[in-house]
């Protein structure tokens, strides 16, 4: 009896933990799908032909815009360009209403970081694909998956990975850094 007593606490346990494993996940972060079924490889492949910084530009004062604002995709899209549904529902959604989507940000970081993609792209000289990887060819945009309790989205904690890829850089280039670099 006593060791069927321990089976059955130690099978408890694991189904607890393998439940936790599973479950908490789906209970900690809350997904949100992106406001526009939006292609950046229509927009930079072969027939877009586009740059990142067409969209995601700098302001006046260097600091980076990230997300177009409407006008700038209203520039090409006041009518079809093509016959995509997803192009269709964003005109009479947003543009014809003058109505800016409302994007998911999927690296908002921790109040305590800071990071200047002017540093990086004009004093640098560093290719957005150097740490975006291949996003400008995604077809699709995935969904943000957002910690319920920081805001925070999971990029930035399942992604640790950044923070390492960005001390490797650095000591790659032979570039000095401290934890106050980027952390205030």
């Amino acid at each position: 009896m006593r060791i069927r007593g321990k089976l059955l606490f130690l099978a408890g346990v694991l189904t607890a933990m393998a439940m936790g494993w599973v479950g908490f996940p789906r209970v900690i972060y809350q997904t949100k799908s992106q406001p526009v079924d939006f292609s950046h490889k229509v927009h930079t492949g072969e027939k877009g032909g586009m740059k990142c910084e067409d969209c995601h530009a700098f302001r006046d004062d260097g600091t980076f815009a990230a997300v177009p604002k409407l006008e700038k995709c209203s520039g090409c899209h006041s009518a079809a360009m093509g016959t995509t549904v997803a192009e269709k529902n964003f005109i009479e959604q947003y543009v014809t209403p003058n109505r800016e989507p409302v994007w998911q940000v999927y690296s908002r970081q921790p109040d305590n970081v800071y990071f200047s993609h002017a540093t990086h792209i004009k004093v640098a000289k560093l290719e957005c694909a150097k740490c975006h990887h291949q996003h400008g060819q995604s077809d699709k945009l995935a969904p943000n998956r957002v910690d319920r309790i920081s805001g925070y989205s999971q990029e930035v904690f399942e992604n640790h990975r950044e923070m390492n890829d960005c001390v490797a850089c650095h000591r790659e280039n032979g570039l000095s850094h401290a934890c106050m670099d980027c952390h205030k």
